[in-house]
C-alpha cells in the first residue's frame, strides 16, 4: 500500500435508489415526510417525558434516550440524501463520508445498547417486582447509559481509524444512499483482511451480547408471567413490556435481513432499499409504538398540549 493514496480521493459516489429523475422528487417527498415525523414524535416524546413527573421513572428515562439517539441515527443518513436530491449530486466527500460513517456507527450500536438496558429494566420490574426501586436506582440507570455511551463511542471510533488505513483507487461509487461501512471497505483497493476480521469480530461480540442479553430476559419474563394465575395479571404484565418487544423484533428483524442479504452477490441495491427500514422507518414507528398502547404517554402528551394551548391563548390576549 502506498502511503498516502487516500489523501487522492476526493468524492465517494452514493448511486442511492433510482437513477431516474422522475422518482427523484417522489423520493425526496417520501423521506423528507418520513424524518420530519421522525424528529417532532420523538421531539414529543422527550418533551412527554421530561415535562411529567409521574414519568421520571427508569423506563421512560430510557426511552426519552433512545427517541434522542433516533432522531440522531436518522440525521446521520437522511439529510444528507436530500441535499444531493435537491442539488442533482451524488457525491460525498472523503471527510463526510468518514464522519457519517462515525456517527451511523456510533448512532446504530447506542440504539442496540439501549433496547437491551430497556429489556433489563422490564426483566426487573417483572420478575423482581419487590426489589425493582432499589435494583434499578438512579445511579444505575445512568451508569447504563454512560458505558453504553462509552462502547459506542470507541467501537465507531475503532472502525473509522481502520478505514483511514486503506487506500481507494477509482472504484468509487457506493450503491447506498449513505457510507455504509461494508460498502466502504469493499471499495477499497488495499488489504482489507484485517478490515473485515474486525468488522465480524464487532459485529458477532456487539450484536450477538445485546440480542442475548433481551432474549434472556424476554425467556424469564415469559417463565414469570406463565406463572401468574389470573388471566388480567397475566395481561396486564405483558403489557408492560408489549412496545418494547415491538421495538426489539421490528430493529432485530430489519438489520439481520439487510445483513443477511447483504452477503448475497450483486445485491447491494436491494440491501440499500432495505436498509431503509431499520435506519429511517423504525425509529420513525418508535413514537407510535410507545404512545398509541401507553396511557401514561397518552396523558402526558394531552397535558403538554394543554399546557401549549393554554400558553398561546394568554400571549394572544
Amino acid at each position: 500500500m502506498e502511503p498516502g493514496n487516500h489523501t487522492e480521493i476526493i468524492q465517494f459516489i452514493l448511486l442511492g435508489f433510482s437513477g431516474s429523475a422522475k422518482l427523484q422528487p417522489l423520493i425526496f417527498g417520501l423521506f423528507f415526510s418520513m424524518y420530519l415525523i421522525t424528529v417532532f414524535g420523538n421531539l414529543l416524546i422527550i418533551l412527554a417525558v421530561s415535562s411529567d413527573s409521574q414519568l421520571h421513572t427508569p423506563m421512560y428515562f430510557f426511552l426519552s434516550n433512545l427517541s434522542f439517539v433516533d432522531i440522531c441515527f436518522t440525521s446521520t443518513t437522511v439529510p444528507k440524501m436530500l441535499v444531493n436530491i435537491q442539488t442533482w449530486s451524488k457525491a460525498i466527500t472523503y471527510k463526510s463520508c468518514i464522519s457519517q460513517l462515525y456517527f451511523f456507527l456510533l448512532f446504530g450500536l447506542m440504539d442496540d445498547l439501549l433496547l437491551t438496558a430497556m429489556a433489563f429494566d422490564r426483566f426487573v420490574a417483572i420478575c423482581h417486582p419487590l426489589h425493582y426501586t432499589v435494583t434499578m436506582n438512579p445511579q444505575l440507570c445512568g451508569l447504563l447509559v454512560l458505558v453504553s455511551w462509552i462502547l459506542s463511542v470507541l467501537h465507531s471510533l475503532i472502525h473509522s481509524l481502520m478505514i483511514l488505513r486503506l487506500s481507494f483507487c477509482t472504484d468509487l461509487e457506493i450503491p447506498h444512499f449513505f457510507c455504509e461501512l461494508n460498502q466502504v471497505i469493499q471499495r477499497a483497493c488495499s488489504d482489507t483482511f484485517l478490515n473485515n476480521m474486525v468488522l465480524y469480530f464487532a459485529a458477532g461480540l456487539l450484536g450477538g451480547a445485546p440480542l442475548t442479553g433481551i432474549l434472556y430476559s424476554y425467556s424469564k419474563i415469559v417463565s414469570s408471567i406463565r406463572r401468574i394465575s389470573s388471566a388480567q395479571g397475566k395481561y396486564k404484565a405483558f403489557s408492560t413490556c408489549a412496545s418494547h418487544l415491538s421495538v426489539v423484533s421490528l430493529f432485530y428483524c430489519t438489520a439481520l435481513g439487510v445483513y443477511l442479504s447483504s452477503a448475497a452477490p450483486h445485491n447491494s441495491q436491494s440491501s440499500a432499499i432495505a436498509s431503509v427500514m431499520y435506519t429511517v422507518v423504525t425509529p420513525m414507528l418508535n413514537p407510535f409504538i410507545y404512545s398509541l398502547r401507553n396511557k401514561d404517554i397518552k396523558r402526558a402528551l394531552k397535558r403538554l398540549c394543554w399546557k401549549e394551548t393554554i400558553k398561546s391563548q394568554l400571549s394572544l390576549d
